[in-house]
């Protein structure tokens, strides 16, 4: 099987490499470039733990291949605040216990951004259904969407 000229952005930074024809995007980030905040779970696409940003777009990169990331951009949790701290939406979590065991959190914080940057005022509902895509078994979700609605109104884009 061929391997594969790539040069892509990821979270700001350009990365050349080599990649296998078959080899998955969360592989490539995970081992090839050490960032392990891309979790994989089921590696069907289902749980939601893989879940990163390609061109703007959210996407499942256990399903994505690393050469189809040549010339696109790319941003996982690492690349979440540009400032190394807490973003916004991550404090939130982390005030709500929102982390219980953190597997989840990675993907759940790349698709509240996600919402967050398409509709900056989602009410509860709104919230439940863009994260319906990621599981969790230990927080019952209540935390994750206060911890959303936390974040929306820290940012001032939610009426007290």
């Amino acid at each position: 099987m061929p391997d594969f000229e790539i040069s892509a952005r990821v979270n700001g930074e350009g990365v050349r490499r080599r990649v296998k024809a078959r080899q998955s995007l969360a592989d490539f980030l995970r081992d090839d470039l050490g960032l392990t905040a891309t979790h994989l779970g089921c590696e069907h696409g289902v749980c939601g733990a893989c879940t990163i940003i390609v061109d703007g777009e959210i996407v499942r990169s256990c399903l994505y291949l690393a050469a189809q990331i040549d010339g696109r951009d790319v941003e996982t949790l690492e690349g979440l605040s540009d400032r190394g701290e807490l973003s916004e939406l991550q404090a939130a979590f982390l005030a709500r216990n929102a982390a219980q065991c953190g597997f989840c959190t990675p993907g759940m914080l790349i698709t509240a951004r996600d919402l967050l940057s398409r509709s900056p005022n989602p009410d509860r509902a709104e919230i439940r259904d863009h994260l319906s895509g990621n599981l969790c078994r230990c927080t019952g979700y209540q935390a994750i969407v206060e911890a959303v609605l936390d974040a929306a109104e820290s940012a001032g884009k939610v009426p007290a």
